[in-house]
């Protein structure tokens, strides 16, 4: 008996080692990640609590405190101020329409595009695919002085038609996020409604986009966000001050003798509100969205 207590004590004092080195790892792999994502978190939440400190304070005490010191009150005159001196109101109706009809118009391009590459077989699909590839690695501002001479030439200069042209533009990630669902889509699908007689137009209107849906909120999402805070392409085509987009109303509260920080922050903020909640209201389906192109 005491013999195999001895052996057993041999033969557990191994794994107990074994156990102690495993919790050892597991808990410094532990508190790596969470550092990680603290930092991660604070790197986000930090610049983001200082523009809304700074958008309380008075512009004596933006000038006197630090970025992170809380405003003596919490007043709402820059706001005031920011919303009816950036006359965000046209700010918001420009931005308004150029987001709605540019999503609208990537989307069905975007999709359109995807189905004929993806469903059908024809001389130079591979071409067509390798110059939407190497069109994702040009820089945009490489080929801005030409785009810019065309858009004068044809006329669109100072008006929202020339940002609404761009915009419509194929977008090559949205394209290849539609793509990487339409992998998801049985073919099948697309032969049974072509022996009832349906059409390729009624195959991809009641078929392709209703089960593209949550790409198409990726892609909503996504795109929407870079379109709603563009200010290089407004500004450049578009100096009008009638037709400001959200972006470019702050730029009235910076001049060549300084900047007004403090209602320009309180702009932020209100540019900053709209986005957030659209964001948290649809993340699901953000996430989905990444999920399935990966997929």
């Amino acid at each position: 008996m005491v013999n195999n207590k001895a052996l057993n004590i041999k033969t557990k004092s191994p794994k107990s080692g074994m156990d102690i080195k495993y919790k050892i790892k597991y808990i410094v792999s532990d508190v790596f990640k969470y550092a990680t994502l603290i930092l991660g978190a604070a790197i986000t939440i930090v610049p983001i609590l200082v523009i809304l400190f700074t958008s309380f304070k008075t512009s004596t005490e933006y000038q006197t405190t630090g970025p992170l010191t809380l405003p003596s009150s919490f007043n709402f005159n820059n706001y005031i101020t920011a919303f009816t001196r950036g006359n965000m109101v046209t700010g918001f109706k420009n931005t308004a329409i150029i987001l709605v009809i540019s999503l609208v118009g990537k989307i069905l391009l975007g999709t359109m595009i995807a189905y004929v590459l993806h469903r059908f077989k024809f001389r130079g699909k591979k071409v067509i695919l390798g110059l939407f590839l190497f069109a994702m690695l040009v820089p945009t501002v490489s080929n801005q002085v030409v785009v810019f001479k065309i858009i004068a030439k044809i006329g669109l200069f100072n008006k929202i038609g020339s940002i609404l042209l761009l915009n419509l533009g194929t977008d090559v990630i949205s394209m290849y996020i539609f793509l990487q669902f339409l992998d998801k889509i049985p073919v099948a699908l697309d032969e049974s409604a072509m022996l009832d007689g349906a059409s390729y137009f009624t195959i991809y209107t009641r078929i392709i986009l209703p089960l593209l849906r949550p790409a198409i909120a990726t892609v909503v999402i996504l795109s929407g966000v870079g379109i709603y805070n563009d200010f290089y392409t407004p500004f450049l085509y578009m100096p009008d001050p009638k037709l400001r987009t959200i972006s470019t109303a702050l730029f009235n509260f910076k001049g060549p003798m300084g900047s007004q920080w403090e209602i320009i922050a309180a702009g932020i903020m209100i540019v900053i509100i709209p986005t957030l909640i659209i964001f948290i209201s649809l993340q699901k389906h953000i996430y989905n969205g990444v999920q399935g192109s990966v997929k």
